[in-house]
């Protein structure tokens, strides 16, 4: 028997009808959810990414500003343009591409980002928030879209065990914290942890994000978890993209279990998009 596939693309399309019911009570407001993207540079997977988010926000009904400064700007030009559209009260999210060009510095440009409008949770502060419970800003959008696709596949949460291999504050930890806010009990591990395999195989709800392709194989599962592989990377023997977990040889094993690609990344501008109209819905209750 193979595993139930957590595909994303149903996940994004009752995301982005529950944002575009939200996005038009706002608009008989008179209020427009809008997100300004600032890219720096033209980086092959940023423009990707861009095209996803702005075909994505237009089914929604979020406008988007695009901000380009060439890959040679300097970090006061990179400031000044985040500062332009942070101080804007239309503009209701902020989106900043990273790794940034060498030469730049991330932290800074980050902490410029009010974690009100920090809707993939770039900046420090916004970060914190998630780790504590306590969001002034949003949670980043592929961490929240692991939990959305365990949701929606009727995966449940409370009580249950989870292992996160990854600890990155960009998707492991965040989604560690995220899971244990649904009351989930947490073990979060990576590469490094001795008898990895024992660790995942304890596990009701496994998430990989390991950045590594085959972190976990055969070994490290056992029939009934929800597995979600979080990982992208390019096999260049098999000439195609794969996760961090051996589909192939995990899926037969596991109740269920994203797909790569076609799983997580597939919600990912669907919760941005949300995130910009949640966060155009606070600033009109702020008023």
């Amino acid at each position: 028997m193979t595993a139930e596939l957590m595909r994303g693309a149903p996940v994004a399309a009752a995301l982005t009808e529950r944002a575009a019911a939200r996005a038009a009570a706002l608009e008989e407001r008179g209020v427009r959810p809008t997100l300004a993207i600032v890219r720096v540079g033209e980086r092959a997977d940023d423009l990707s990414y861009e095209r996803g988010a702005l075909k994505r926000c237009e089914r929604v009904g979020v406008d988007v500003r695009r901000v380009t400064l060439p890959a040679d700007c300097g970090q006061g030009d990179l400031l000044a343009a985040l500062g332009d559209v942070a101080a804007e009260a239309s503009v209701h999210g902020i989106l900043l591409f990273r790794p940034l060009p060498a030469g730049l510095d991330e932290t800074s440009a980050c902490a410029a980002i009010p974690p009100e409008k920090d809707v993939d949770c770039a900046g420090d502060a916004s970060l914190l928030g998630v780790l504590a419970g306590r969001p002034r800003g949003f949670a980043p959008c592929t961490a929240e879209a692991a939990i959305q696709v365990l949701d929606h596949y009727g995966v449940e949460l409370e009580g249950a065990r989870a292992c996160v291999v990854g600890r990155s504050l960009v998707i492991g930890r965040p989604v560690a914290a995220l899971l244990t806010a649904r009351n989930a009990t947490v073990t979060l591990c990576h590469t490094r942890t001795r008898d990895l395999a024992a660790e995942c195989r304890r596990a009701d709800v496994l998430v990989v994000a390991a950045g590594r392709p085959g972190t976990v194989g055969a070994d490290a599962v056992r029939a009934g978890q929800a597995v979600v592989d979080v990982g992208i990377n390019w096999d260049e023997a098999a000439s195609r993209l794969v996760g961090d977990v051996d589909a192939d040889a995990v899926a037969p094993i596991v109740d269920k279990i994203t797909p790569v690609p076609g799983g997580v990344g597939a919600v990912t501008t669907a919760v941005l998009a949300t995130h910009v109209v949640e966060s155009a819905e606070r600033s009109v209750r702020a008023r």
